[in-house]
Formats: structure tokens, C-alpha cells, sequence
């Protein structure tokens, strides 16, 4: 079950965030996008469509827009598709307590994908070009860390 940690932080009845998944608009290219996060720290979460679910990391800083800017991306739980759309409060006492919009989102299309690396097409409002996340080496096995970055377009 993909969305096994994701469905085991929640309480349904109290949040208005999506329990399942839904089929996703026809569009050309997959999901991508970046909410905006105010919990108990402010955070932007990046989100990609990847094999029915949304694969997920949470970046500290604001989300990369120029070549060279570097952001640590903390790989969290699969989100189910209709997570892209939520916006909304996510009540106290629930996991992920605060406000969450929208920041960008489009689409984007898969360059390269291997367990711990990613080029990335994006096609967003605010991003827009090759991105990569590139997964740190680990120190021990519950590291999560990532790194996102804008790459130079080909020529």
C-alpha cells in the first residue's frame, strides 16, 4: 500500500486534506507542484507524479529559480494524486498543523530517473526549465536528504 505513512498520520474526520487518490487531469506532461507550507515551520513542498502517487520533499528555503542556488529537499511521504489541488488549514493537534497553498505548479516531464537522482523537465508558473535532485550520501539509513537546483538549459 504506497500511501500506507502517508494515511497514518492523518485523522480524516478532522482534516480536509484527500484520504485516496484521484485520476488526474488530462494534461500533457505529469503533476508538478510546490505548496506552500506555514506549519510550524514555514517550508515549501515539492511534489512530482511518479508512478500513481506524488513523491514528496520538503525544502527549508524558498524553492530555486536561478542556476547555481542549491536547496536541501527532505524526502517525505508519498502524497495520493489530488494532493496537488489541496489547499486549506490543516487543523491543530493534526500532523503538518498550518496553512498550505499553492505556490507553483504545471507540469513536468522525467529526463532522467534513477533511485537517487532526477533530471526534470519543469513547466510551472515560477520554474521553468531542467531541475535536478540529487540524493545526499547517507550517514545513516533514516537520512533523507536531497538536493534541488536549477541546471544550465542545453544549448
Amino acid at each position: 500500500m504506497p500511501l500506507k505513512e502517508y494515511k497514518k498520520k492523518r485523522d480524516f474526520r478532522k482534516t480536509p486534506e484527500p484520504g485516496n487518490s484521484t485520476m488526474p487531469k488530462k494534461r500533457e506532461g505529469l503533476i508538478y507542484v510546490i505548496q506552500k507550507h506555514e506549519a510550524s515551520h514555514l517550508h515549501f513542498d515539492l511534489r512530482l507524479e511518479e508512478g500513481g502517487i506524488l513523491k514528496s520533499w520538503a525544502l527549508p528555503k524558498l524553492p530555486p529559480q536561478a542556476e547555481g542556488v542549491r536547496r536541501l529537499a527532505v524526502e517525505t511521504e508519498d502524497h495520493p494524486l489530488g494532493y496537488e489541488e489541496f489547499e486549506g488549514i490543516i487543523p491543530e493537534g493534526e500532523y503538518g498543523a498550518g496553512k498550505v497553498e499553492v505556490w507553483d505548479q504545471g507540469t513536468y516531464l522525467p529526463q532522467e530517473t534513477d533511485p537517487g537522482k532526477r533530471i526534470v523537465e519543469i513547466k510551472g508558473r515560477k520554474l521553468w526549465g531542467r531541475y535536478g535532485l540529487i540524493k545526499l550520501k547517507a550517514k545513516n539509513p533514516e537520512d533523507k536528504n536531497w538536493l534541488f537546483f536549477k541546471l544550465k538549459s542545453p544549448l
